[in-house]
């Protein structure tokens, strides 16, 4: 594969700033990515030239109702949807899961079950158990081998029974970067009459995202992890949408998408998520050779087997440095083989070195990595690291340099050597 990497980062201004006489090296993108000049100036122009509510008779209403449509509809193609009307939009992936649980839980009574998971992020969690509480319903937690990273399914159909409601997992780790199957998942759970909720945040920067193959019920991603603004993109199946308890105000209407979106969206931000969407369709072909196409999801498909290749390549030089040292522990999938089954999304821990401290240093080099439990507390528990501050995690995507793997190596070689 010939890439284009210069012309990548030509595409993002964030990556010209220096720290200390150091180029800044983004590597924290799992909270959330830089975004490219495509992305700031479609929306500018829009809250220029197209800032108006919907449904007046004058030229920026339809104008921006124009954006809006478009929006909806890149969306639509990027989860590749059934049905016009199944994706709408909130402000972040945590308010709409409690919007949506709150929903799907107006038909759920006492006693019956709903499943979660420890590698969930918490938003992913957090609205669930509070909705057990409210409704009186049991959970039942499927976990992850912490010598594997990966769940054992045959424990999910030992979950599974005919109480059980709802399964909630996540597509891809923020915490151990393990890619779930969540198409089997989807099948076994539906086997047992029970709907699924995938939280897709982690996935959407790196992969392709098919909810008619992955066959779940309700996909939520966004756009901030994949090179848009903060905004987030909810998916659900038509049918159940359409038989769900809406909480809107009595004037909305009950069409979809309409039904789900509570008040004005952000014409900006609406821009914004489809200028990230056609950014990432533009990767493969103008910087990675992936065939040219006018079809969008053609585009996103070659784009992201691009992106999966290169990455692939940082994700194994960064591990393949971190097990050079006996004190770094890799919380997560490390052997090349079955990178198919993980992002390129690294935590990992040193004996005898707290992690904030270790990303402080990091910082002051120019290289820009979380640490702590990130939201991911029932991860941490099950690998032990909770108490003792949760992990360093490093989040490489396709704008990253070999060069800033290897700075980060040679940082932590850097601490490991000082007292």
């Amino acid at each position: 594969m010939v890439y284009d990497l210069d012309g990548v980062r030509e595409k993002f201004p964030a990556l010209k700033r220096k720290k200390a006489g150091y180029s800044v090296a983004f590597l924290d993108n799992p909270a959330g990515t830089q975004m490219p000049d495509s992305v700031v100036e479609r929306m500018a122009f829009v809250m220029r030239h197209k800032n108006s509510n919907l449904g007046g008779f004058f030229d920026t209403s339809s104008e921006a109702a124009e954006v809006v449509a478009a929006a909806h509809r890149a969306a639509e193609i990027f989860v590749n949807a059934a049905n016009p009307g199944e994706v709408f939009f909130g402000q972040s992936m945590t308010s709409l899961t409690f919007m949506m649980s709150r929903s799907i839980g107006a038909s759920l009574k006492e006693a019956d079950e709903i499943i979660l998971t420890r590698m969930d992020h918490d938003a992913n969690v957090a609205p669930w158990l509070m909705l057990a509480e409210d409704r009186g319903l049991t959970v039942r937690w499927l976990d992850f081998s912490p010598d594997s990273f990966e769940f054992d399914l045959a424990h999910l159909k030992e979950l599974l029974n005919k109480r059980t409601r709802l399964v909630a997992v996540c597509y891809a780790s923020n915490f151990t970067g393990t890619i779930n199957d969540v198409a089997r998942i989807s099948r076994l759970s539906h086997e047992a009459g029970a709907l699924v909720y995938i939280d897709a945040v982690q996935y959407a920067p790196h992969g392709l995202i098919d909810v008619q193959a992955l066959d779940c019920d309700f996909l939520v991603c966004s756009a901030y992890k994949f090179f848009g603004p903060h905004y987030a993109v909810f998916w659900g199946r038509m049918e159940l949408l359409q038989k769900l308890r809406a909480y809107k105000v009595r004037a909305a209407s009950e069409q979809l998408p309409w039904r789900f979106t509570t008040g004005t969206t952000s014409r900006e931000e609406l821009a914004g998520v489809h200028a990230a969407i056609d950014y990432i369709a533009s990767v493969g072909e103008t910087f990675g050779g992936a065939p040219a196409s006018n079809d969008l999801r053609a585009r996103l498909t070659g784009s992201f087997a691009v992106v999966k290749e290169y990455e692939d390549m940082l994700a194994r030089r960064l591990i393949e440095g971190l097990q050079a040292s006996h004190d770094v522990r890799i919380l997560g999938i490390s052997h090349p083989s079955a990178f198919s089954r993980r992002v390129p999304t690294v935590t990992f821990t040193v004996e005898g070195k707290h992690p904030e401290d270790i990303a402080r240093f990091f910082a002051a080099r120019g290289l820009q990595v979380w640490s702590g439990h990130n939201y991911a507390l029932e991860a941490n528990k099950r690998l032990n690291v909770l108490e003792s501050g949760g992990g360093v995690r490093v989040g490489p995507v396709h704008y990253n340099t070999v060069d800033e793997i290897d700075r980060t190596i040679e940082g932590l070689n850097v601490l490991l050597r000082t007292p």
